[in-house]
C-alpha cells in the first residue's frame, strides 16, 4: 500500500482518487469502486458487520485508498501499513457538512423511501454495500448524529486533529481543499514529478445527484 487517505469522503476524494493514479499511486480504492463492481463488497461487509477485518482482501488489487470505506479504519490502517504515506484530505467544515447532506445522505434517503429512478446513470448500491455504509459512515463515524451539526462539526475538526497528533509529521501530507494546492503536495509526498497538466475537478454536488437520479438543487 502507497498511500493511506484518512480524510472523510466528499473533501475532494474523487478528485484525489484520479490525481493519485495519475502519478502511479494506484489503483486508488474508493467508494466508487464498490457501488461499480460489487464483487468488491463481500470482505468490506464482513468487516463491517461481523467485525472480521482482513485488510489483505479488504485492498486486494489497490495500492492505495482514499474517502470511504477505507478511511472508518484509518487508525488501524496506519499501524498495518507502516511503510505507506498518509494523506489528509479536509475542507471547511460548512462546505463539507452540506455537500454529505445533498449527496450521500440525500440518495441514501431517497434509496430507503423507495425514490431512486431505476434509470439513474449509475445503478444504486445493493443492500449489502447500503449495510456497510450504513454501518461504517453512519453508526461508526457519525455515531449517529449527522442532524446534530454542531455535533458533527466538533467530531470533524477532532478527527484532523487527532490524525495530525497521531501521525508522525514526516509521514503525513495535507491536503486542504480550499486552497486548491493542485499536484505538487501529492507528488512530493510520492517522490515523482508533478504532472503538466490541470489537476482533475470530478465529483461535485450536481454530478453526484444526476448520477443517481436526484434532481438539481434549487439555485438560490
Amino acid at each position: 500500500m502507497k498511500v493511506l487517505g484518512v480524510g472523510f469522503g466528499r473533501s475532494g476524494t474523487m478528485s484525489l482518487k484520479q490525481a493519485l493514479e495519475d502519478l502511479g499511486a494506484g489503483p486508488c480504492l474508493h467508494m466508487i469502486d464498490l457501488i461499480r463492481n460489487n464483487d468488491l463488497i463481500p470482505p468490506w461487509q464482513e468487516a463491517a458487520i461481523e467485525g472480521n477485518v482482513d485488510f489483505e482482501r479488504m485492498f486486494e488489487g489497490f495500492e492505495s485508498t482514499i474517502d470511504w470505506p477505507g478511511c472508518t479504519y484509518w487508525k488501524d490502517l496506519i499501524d498495518y501499513y507502516p511503510d505507506a504515506a498518509v494523506l489528509l484530505n479536509y475542507r471547511d467544515f460548512d462546505g463539507w457538512y452540506k455537500s454529505v447532506n445533498n449527496t450521500i445522505v440525500a440518495v441514501r434517503k431517497a434509496s430507503m423511501a423507495g425514490e431512486l429512478k431505476p434509470d439513474a446513470n449509475r445503478p444504486p448500491p445493493p443492500p449489502e454495500l447500503w449495510q456497510v455504509i450504513g454501518k461504517l459512515i453512519y453508526e461508526v463515524d457519525f455515531q449517529g448524529n449527522f442532524e446534530d451539526e454542531a455535533w458533527m462539526r466538533d467530531m470533524y475538526h477532532a478527527r484532523i486533529e487527532e490524525i495530525r497528533a497521531t501521525v508522525p509529521q514526516e509521514r503525513l501530507t495535507e491536503f486542504n481543499l480550499e486552497d486548491s494546492p493542485g499536484w505538487a503536495p501529492l507528488a512530493d509526498m510520492l517522490g515523482v514529478e508533478a504532472p503538466d497538466t490541470e489537476f482533475p475537478h470530478l465529483h461535485d454536488t450536481e454530478e453526484f445527484r444526476a448520477e443517481f437520479g436526484l434532481p438539481p438543487l434549487a439555485k438560490a
